[in-house]
């Protein structure tokens, strides 16, 4: 019992080291994203004027990296339903089980 326990608290540990590289991973590409974009609008305004807020084309790289940004905090925090790590475990039972029973088949076969 004390071997199983010790094993649980493992895997809750391991569980744990990868979430917390998950979200490092999460606020390292968010600290790039506002780095960049900060550059990317302060060029614009220096080669092009203010008059550049008002041009659509400014917004589009923060934009749709932004949507990036919101999916990766979605994966990170769970609340993506698909490739979540409940989700990624579902896959792997639905295909160990169809393993199981594609083995029996051909076994009651023989």
């Amino acid at each position: 019992m004390e071997n199983y326990n010790e094993q649980y608290r493992n895997e809750k540990l391991e569980r744990a080291k990868e979430k917390i590289k998950e979200l490092k991973g999460f606020y390292i590409h968010f600290t790039v994203y506002v780095i960049v974009n900060l550059f990317i609008l302060g060029s614009i305004v220096v080669n092009s004027g203010w008059d550049a807020f008002f041009n659509i084309g400014t917004y589009f790289t923060p934009f749709f990296w932004g949507l990036g940004i919101v999916g990766h905090y979605s994966k990170v925090s769970g609340s993506l339903p698909f490739f979540s790590k409940d989700w990624e475990n579902r896959q792997i039972e639905k295909y160990m089980e169809k393993e199981k029973r594609e083995s029996e088949d051909f076994l009651k076969k023989k």
